[in-house]
Formats: structure tokens, sequence, C-alpha cells
């Protein structure tokens, strides 16, 4: 895992060199967590101990680790310390889903995670390690697909994710969006499976077809020229958490997160309340994205955003739910050849393809009509 440390150290390098100290002398192990071992919770303490100066005399009895979740890209568990009679503290470890590093860019994802820690976003990051990172335990439940339309939320993850587009991260400001589908792409299109049956169904795509697909829509959402933002680009429910009694919502996960356009970002999360099963009837309403639109435009006084602002995000946003099933669809495919999480991938690629192509036709004709209308 050399070259995990190597991230990290040139990330330190770069706080350092610009004088950025909010998040500097992280600590970093070496250590790696093979998830497939019994073993493991021993190796968490062990970590946790390489990681943290104040647990190493302590005994492995005062540690309790459990599964917080486990998503389709990694695992997350809570590690509670009993420091003294009166206190424990708990931590979330993130560890990375093997071959992760195909569909996801890990200085990237670091980098941003410093900067949206200060800007108070997600889990304050403590430590990394060889295949994952250590950050502060939030105290909220995860939320399911069904709460996302439910209207007091919906307004809230408008508002924060509203908040979140205006941080700003250094580096390139280029749109990634259009890079990861083609780099996603030349991966997907080249893969084997050793198994027939697998074979035999990733044979039937066409890939030719796909790739004129993934230009033809970067053409035609070019027209838009909607704003570049630093974009979350996974605000599934598993990415957002509340605390109920602090009527509080935190954004989590940024590994995904890129400078990419807006409508991305809020298209891809009205994808995602259909859920890993992908039942798009309970895609929202017209009504309901108005109501998300106005929220995140201007959450303190939502009902005086004019009607022709909110038009024009909603326009943006449905043309950029397209790029949300190819996204998601090409990445479905790499996945289903490294990823080992017993999860149906090339099923996945399936489901998402066919609803872009569903969609494609009563998209593309309301954008042109708007457009048109516009001129």
């Amino acid at each position: 895992m050399g070259a995990a440390k190597s991230i990290w150290a040139v990330l330190e390098a770069g706080d350092e060199a610009s004088g950025n100290d909010a998040s500097s002398h992280i600590p970093y192990s070496s250590l790696v967590v093979d998830t497939s071992l019994p073993l493991m919770i021993p190796r968490i303490i062990e970590l946790c101990k390489d990681l943290f100066k104040n647990w190493r005399e302590l005994d492995d009895s005062l540690f309790s680790v459990e599964r917080v979740s486990g998503g389709i890209t990694n695992l997350l568990l809570k590690v509670s310390v009993k420091e003294d009679t009166d206190r424990e503290v708990s931590v979330t470890v993130r560890l990375y889903g093997p071959n992760t590093e195909y569909v996801i860019n890990r200085e990237r994802e670091l980098q941003a995670i410093k900067y949206l820690s200060a800007a108070g976003f997600g889990a304050k990051l403590l430590g990394g390690f060889g295949n994952g990172m250590v950050q502060s335990f939030i105290h909220a439940r995860t939320l399911d697909p069904s709460d996302l339309r439910q209207p007091k939320i919906a307004a809230q993850i408008a508002k924060e994710l509203g908040k979140f587009h205006q941080v700003g991260i250094p580096g390139s400001k280029e749109p990634q969006l259009w890079v990861d589908i083609v780099k996603f792409f030349e991966k997907a299109s080249t893969l084997r499976f050793e198994e027939p049956d697998r074979q035999k169904l990733f044979d039937t795509i066409s890939f030719e077809e796909l790739h004129k697909e993934i230009i033809e829509l970067k053409e035609f959402t070019g027209l838009l020229n909607a704003p570049v933002v630093f974009a979350h680009n996974d605000l599934l429910s598993g990415n957002l958490m509340l605390n109920e009694e602090e009527e509080r919502l935190y954004l989590i996960d940024f590994e995904y997160g890129s400078y990419n356009y807006r409508g991305f970002d809020i298209g891809n999360h009205f994808n995602e309340y259909a859920g890993y099963d992908c039942d798009y009837s309970v895609y929202p309403s017209k009504e309901e994205q108005y109501h998300f639109i106005k929220h995140y435009l201007q959450p303190d006084k939502p009902d005086e955003v004019s009607i022709d602002e909110v038009e024009s995000v909603f326009i943006e946003t449905d043309a950029y739910k397209l790029a949300s099933h190819l996204y998601w669809a090409v990445w479905a495919i790499i996945q289903a050849r490294m990823s080992p999480i017993e999860f149906d991938y090339l099923g996945y690629f399936f489901l998402r393809y066919n609803e872009y192509k569903k969609q494609k036709p009563v998209t593309f004709s309301l954008v042109t009509s708007y457009l048109s209308a516009s001129v």
C-alpha cells in the first residue's frame, strides 16, 4: 500500500506549503485490514492503537467494533473505546472496497475531505491507513430512499447541497463528468469475465452504441452552459444522515466528489429516489422537484424564487439526470468484473441504461423546446 502512503504524504506536504494547518498532522498507519479475515476485529484494534497514541496502552477488552453499514464500494465500522470509567469515545473506520481505485480517485477524495471537513461537512478526518481512513463518528441515522421525498427532509437536503456547492476546493476547476465517463468506458470495453454466463451477458452490450450515446449526450448537455460547482456526485440516501433530535442533516462520503455540473449533482440525487432496485416510479414529480430547487436556491425564502429561475434549474437537472444514468451504468460494468461484493452489477447496468433510453426522447424534447423558447 505504498501508493496510499505516498498520496497521504503529498497531501500533507501540500498543506504545509500552503500554510493550511486546519487538518495537518493527521496520523497515518501503513497497516492494511483484510476484510475477509475472521481476525479483522483484532486488526482494527491494532490499527487504532497504531494511529492514536493515547489508546496504545489500553487493554483490547476496552474496545468494541461493530459494523455500521456496507455500501457497494466500502465497509463502515464503529469502534468504541472506554478511555476511562466515565468516558467512551467512538470513531468510524472506513475500509475501501477492493479494486475501487479503478473508479475512485483517492488523492482527489482526501484533498476534498480536508476542505469540506473544515467547512463543516461530513465527519472529521482523524487518520489514514493502507486501505481506508478513520473519521469522527456521527450520531445520526442513515436515510432510506423513502425519506428523500418527505418535504421537510427534501428541503433540508436542498439547503445543505446549496451550501456544499459553495465550498471551494484547491486545484483544477474543470468538470470531471465526461472525463470520468470516458475513463470508465475505456476500461469497461476491454474487460473479460471468467464466468461464461457473465461473459455471455457482457457480450450483449453494444459498446459502439454506448459510445455514440456518450458523445451525443455530452454535446447536448453542453448547450445548457450549466454552472460548475464542487459536487458530491453520489448523493444517495446512504450518504445522508439525520440527527432528528438536533434536526441536523449530514452529507457524508465524498469519494466521488469533484468539480462538476450543478445539474448533474441534483439530477443524480433525484435518480436516487429509486434506490438500488431502480424503482423509477418514485422519481420525484415536477412539483417535488420545484420544492427541492426552491430550497436549494433560496432556503430562507423559497417562495420568493422566480419561476424562471426554478424552471432553468429544472431543465438543467432533467438533462443531466440522463448523464447520471450513463455514468453509473458504465461504472457498474467495471464493478461487475472488479468488485468482490455480492451485487448484480451487470443487472444494474441494464437497469440504468434502459432507463436512460426510456427517458432520453422525453428529456431531449423538453430541453429542446425550452432552449428554442429562450432564444
